[in-house]
């Protein structure tokens, strides 16, 4: 599932608050759609498309919540989060061509949530367009390239059409400059982390053929402390795939910390490949897929044999290992199933579900299913934090489809999983405005992607190479439910006397499952040892604690 970006995005310009502003009960009627005009600023020397989203936050609580995080009050970005989905009103329109100097308007009412601006209590408001020309919003947020205005606090509504000029575009930023996110240990390994890093840009014959164009599979290579590409010895490999809003640039910090911890002793050394697996629809998880293309393929097949000629790794199952969180812990479960043989053993923190019979507590198996609203007519919780439901299904789903038709979360599951529809793109799993499940779509994924299924229906074949190697971790209090699917997984390789090791850690989230005591970083560092017994069983080197 998504990772905590674009909310730590909105911390950081103190955007989160507490009142749920468009929940109000003093919202009227309907009214009159209520528009703006946006104007292509004119320092801009060449026509632009993309999507265009308006942004719009009650004034007194941005400004109460600018100054709780430290600010002065002032607030300098307007965005959403699909943690906090009602908090901000959100509009869109496509734009195909927009020249500098020129405006167009756009109708708030039309493409919007919660719902249309019209709908907004009165009051003031701080308003932003962004123009996200790459279409990625519901992936990656705002970035380098996109076009912003400036803040604009307005009294809504308002008898004129108010004016917005995009006259900003976003820089690109340094991935290693990591400002804030650097602890004193990861500044202090910085520099040789970079020199240990070596960049992946492979041209995949195979998804290049399936897409008619050049497809360049992306990643970074962290080789460990004392490396020698000229000695003889080998070094064990892991395959590290990040969650949902993972990218190349991202996952710096990741690979820092991991060398810090490497070249501290914490962590034994070993070959870390951190894969990318973003892309236009959003994750590819590294799946097989007939709309993404053979990304398990290319991989196992073009990638890593790739890899094992250029570096010193073991080239062996014994020594290539899977890890990864959220949508890469699905992902890592779905190599280890698909490819058992290649790979000795997968450990996957909190991942995306293994049984679809509980899709983040939704039974998509069940008669008449919908994600939306349970049988009894309630509505399906999607994010939590402990026992406070964040957003509904429904508001996760439907803020998605404003911010656009590719790369949200929802409709990355399906060009993933589903079958080819009409035009090109997949088939739904289900209806946006009703939430009503397709069940055809969701024989096919069960067919296809359904971990536990698979696992039962194959399971005489699958024993040999697959038996001992999946390792699962997830927090008790997941913050999307996904402890309801791990539990499941469970039982059904339980039912089959399999070897696994699954660990339910008591009233962690999808966000602080990693930490063990101060170290945050613990339990990746207990993975990595795990991994490394199972590579060298009688080697000397032990970790710290065990010395």
């Amino acid at each position: 599932m998504r990772s905590r970006h674009l909310t730590a995005a909105l911390l950081s310009c103190g955007l989160l608050f507490s009142a749920a502003t468009l929940a109000r009960d003093t919202a009227p009627a309907v009214q009159a759609h209520r528009y703006f005009r946006v104007q292509l600023g004119s320092t801009q020397t060449q026509p632009v498309s993309g999507r265009l989203l308006l942004f719009a936050i009650d004034a007194k609580d941005a400004e109460a919540a600018a100054k709780q995080h430290g600010g002065d009050g002032r607030v300098e970005e307007v965005d959403t989060s699909p943690f906090f989905p009602t908090q901000t009103a959100v509009a869109a329109r496509e734009v195909g061509r927009l020249a500098p100097g020129q405006a167009l308007d756009i109708d708030a009412d039309d493409i919007a949530f919660p719902a249309g601006w019209s709908q907004l209590p009165p009051g003031d408001y701080y308003v932003q367009a962004v123009l996200d020309v790459h279409r990625d919003y519901n992936y990656s947020g705002r970035g380098a390239g996109d076009l912003v205005s400036p803040v604009v606090k307005l009294q809504l509504p308002t008898a004129s059409i108010p004016d917005l000029n995009l006259d900003r575009t976003l820089p690109a930023r340094d991935p290693w400059q990591l400002g804030s996110r650097a602890t004193p240990a990861m500044q202090e390994a910085l520099s040789a982390a970079r020199a240990h890093e070596r960049d992946i840009d492979f041209a995949s014959p195979a998804l290049s053929a399936f897409w008619g164009r050049p497809i360049h599979m992306l990643g970074r290579v962290l080789l460990p402390p004392g490396y020698d590409a000229k000695a003889k010895a080998t070094y064990p490999t892991v395959y590290y795939t990040q969650g949902f809003g993972g990218s190349n640039d991202r996952v710096v910090g990741t690979l820092v910390n991991v060398y810090a911890a490497m070249a501290k002793g914490e962590m034994p050394p070993m070959i870390w490949v951190f894969l990318d697996e973003s892309g236009p629809t959003g994750t590819t998880e590294f799946a097989d897929s007939v709309n993404n293309g053979p990304w398990g393929r290319a991989l196992t097949t073009e990638l890593m044999p790739e890899l094992e000629k250029t570096y010193r790794m073991d080239a062996k199952p014994s020594g290539r290992f899977l890890q990864g969180h959220s949508s890469g812990g699905w992902a890592t479960l779905w190599l280890q199933t698909r490819y058992p043989a290649i790979f000795g053993g997968t450990w996957s923190t909190s991942p995306d579900p293994s049984d679809f019979h509980d899709f983040t507590g939704v039974d998509l198996y069940a008669p008449h299913a919908n994600v939306f609203r349970k049988p009894d007519g309630t509505p399906y919780p999607l994010v939590r934090d402990h026992g406070k439901v964040l957003a509904t299904f429904q508001q996760f789903a439907q803020l998605e489809r404003v911010l656009g038709p590719y790369g949200g979360q929802m409709a990355s599951f399906d060009w993933v999983f589903s079958p080819k529809g009409k035009g090109g793109r997949p088939e739904p799993m289900f209806d946006r405005d009703t939430g009503d499940v397709d069940p055809a779509v969701v024989a096919y994924w069960r067919e296809h992607y359904d971990i536990a299924h698979r696992l039962a229906q194959h399971w005489p074949e699958l024993k040999h190479d697959l038996d001992g190697k999946i390792h699962l971790y997830v927090g008790t209090a997941d913050t999307f439910y996904l402890d309801g699917a791990a539990h499941r997984l469970k039982a059904v390789l339980d039912g089959l006397h399999a070897k696994s090791d699954f660990r339910f850690l008591p009233d962690r989230t999808h966000f602080d499952l990693y930490g063990i005591g101060q170290d945050r970083q613990g339990l990746l560092k207990d993975i990595s040892w795990q991994m490394y017994a199972v590579a060298r069983p009688h080697a000397a080197l032990k970790p710290p604690a065990q010395h």
